[in-house]
């Protein structure tokens, strides 16, 4: 009977885990580009079709399965209802993750739970559970690939996941390459199904993409190279490198463009690593798998001049598997080192992570939605259009049409960046006319100020600043001492 309970252990660490977090919900703290696959989710509901601005289709989320999956809340729970029900959802998710991850490097119930629970509180790990995007599903998905498929060695795991996976993200081929590498590397052999699973799911994903988008490559993946797209020298591309490795290795980022703690945090993820896989155990095999994912997935996306932090979430958390697993498994002193992990790091870090949440929630949430708030009552007309940047907040809840300056929601503007980069927001304001612009800076500054001047009026100046109070003074403080947000300028075409 002793026995059973310990076995279930684990599963009580998932749900204490999951409630440990949930408090995260109070902050709001919400990725701009959630709400942009869950405005896709509800012209899917409205239109019928996988679109950001009515009937048009468009592949503006990066995401297709969790497009779906938000479809079905908003279809279940309605419009007004399904954020915390989803966010809910994608923390659940994610524990259940770190539940398979578990099995898969750790022996002893008790290790299992504290594993659990400590994982759970990481940065990363709340950022993938609470914020809205798809990585709780991904996350989910990856390690019980991991854990039927190569643990249990279920066959059907080795097809169905696979497929999920990429249906999730098309950049996940990089995880499923190192899994099958390391795995034949490994057992010098290959799994026929598995093969199987990622030819299904490449195909699947690209045909889908080619069928009812027609185009090959996500539209988001198309608009952000073209809008970011610059040519480096290789001294600028390790300038690059110097000047953002920091923020994107570790767990936080710091102001400035040298990181000390990322590079202690590291070398000693690294040396646990090392003592790890020097022992003779079958749990090196995932270890293999999870640490090299890890760092090919951010040399290959920092090369890439990709600074969304959202891709490096997952990888940053599994690169610090290694040192729980070191801690949990000292023989001498493991209280000791336990406690020094708890009081030094993991702490610190979800005060850090919380102070994080509390002011970013207040820039986005208090913020930046009530510039949509503002839009929807003023402006009763949903068919009119906005040019801005980003799509996220303010077209969901201002319910206009959108133009975005990178392209992610509405194609035309990438052709007008391929004809004119330099000018292509003007010509963009020329050619379509939309009703509202909203600039970080003041139009009617500058070499086009004339034409703006006569043709816009300003409308609202919406200032971060008068974001910054609250009747709590711990949240006066907060707000006050991380401001997140930008000042944005309003304008209103005048009628011809």
């Amino acid at each position: 009977m002793a026995e059973n309970n310990n076995k279930n252990i684990p599963l009580y660490a998932v749900i204490f885990a999951v409630i440990a977090k949930l408090y995260f919900l109070l902050t709001h703290h919400i990725q701009e580009d959630a709400f942009i696959t869950w405005r896709v989710a509800q012209n899917l509901l409205d239109y019928g079709v996988i679109g950001f601005n009515g009937d048009t289709k468009i592949s503006a989320s990066t995401t297709h399965l969790y497009v779906f999956v938000s479809y079905l809340f908003n279809l279940i729970f309605g419009k007004e209802n399904f954020i915390e029900p989803l966010l809910i959802l994608n923390t659940v998710l994610f524990t259940i993750g770190s539940l398979f991850l578990s099995h898969l490097l750790l022996k002893n119930p008790w290790h299992k739970a504290i594993f659990i629970f400590l994982f759970g509180l990481l940065p990363p790990s709340i950022k993938i559970s609470i914020l809205g995007m798809e990585y709780g599903i991904l996350f989910f998905l990856e390690m019980a690939l991991l854990y039927y498929g190569f643990k249990k060695e279920k066959k059907w795991a080795l097809v169905v996941f696979p497929v999920l996976i990429l249906f999730t993200r098309i950049d996940t081929v990089i995880f499923l390459g190192i899994v099958f590498l390391v795995d034949v590397f490994w057992n010098k052999k290959i799994k026929w199904f598995y093969v199987l699973g990622g030819i299904l799911g490449v195909s699947s994903a690209l045909a889908f993409n080619w069928f009812y988008f027609g185009e090959i490559v996500n539209n988001t993946i198309v608009a952000k190279k073209l809008a970011y797209d610059r040519v480096y020298t290789l001294n600028q591309d390790f300038e690059y490198f110097r000047l953002n490795y920091g923020n994107f290795w570790g767990m936080l980022k710091l102001p400035g463009d040298f990181n000390p703690i990322t590079i202690i945090i590291a070398i000693f993820e690294l040396l646990c690593f090392i003592f790890l896989i020097r022992q003779s155990e079958k749990r090196n095999y995932f270890l293999w798998m999870i640490f090299l994912f890890a760092w090919t997935k951010q040399i290959i996306f920092l090369s890439q001049k990709s600074l969304f932090d959202w891709y490096y979430w997952v990888p940053q958390i599994l690169l610090f598997v290694p040192v729980l697993v070191f801690v949990l498994e000292q023989k001498v002193k493991r209280n000791w080192w336990l406690s020094a992990l708890i009081v030094v790091y993991i702490l610190p870090m979800l005060a850090f992570q919380t102070i994080h949440s509390i002011a970013t929630g207040n820039g986005e949430w208090n913020y930046r939605r009530s510039i949509g708030l503002f839009l929807n009552n003023y402006e009763k007309d949903k068919k009119q259009w906005i040019l801005l940047e980003p799509a996220g907040y303010i077209p969901y809840f201002s319910g206009l049409k959108a133009i975005d300056e990178v392209g992610l929601v509405d194609k035309q503007i990438q052709e007008e960046i391929k004809k004119d980069k330099p000018n292509y927001w003007l010509n963009t304001v020329k050619k379509r006319k939309p009703k509202y612009l909203l600039s970080y800076n003041s139009l009617f500054e500058g070499k086009d100020g004339l034409y703006y001047k006569t043709h816009y009026k300003l409308l609202n100046e919406f200032r971060i600043k008068n974001h910054l109070q609250s009747d709590n003074k711990i949240l006066e403080k907060i707000y006050k001492l991380k401001p997140s947000g930008t000042d944005y300028n309003l304008y209103e075409k005048i009628k011809d």
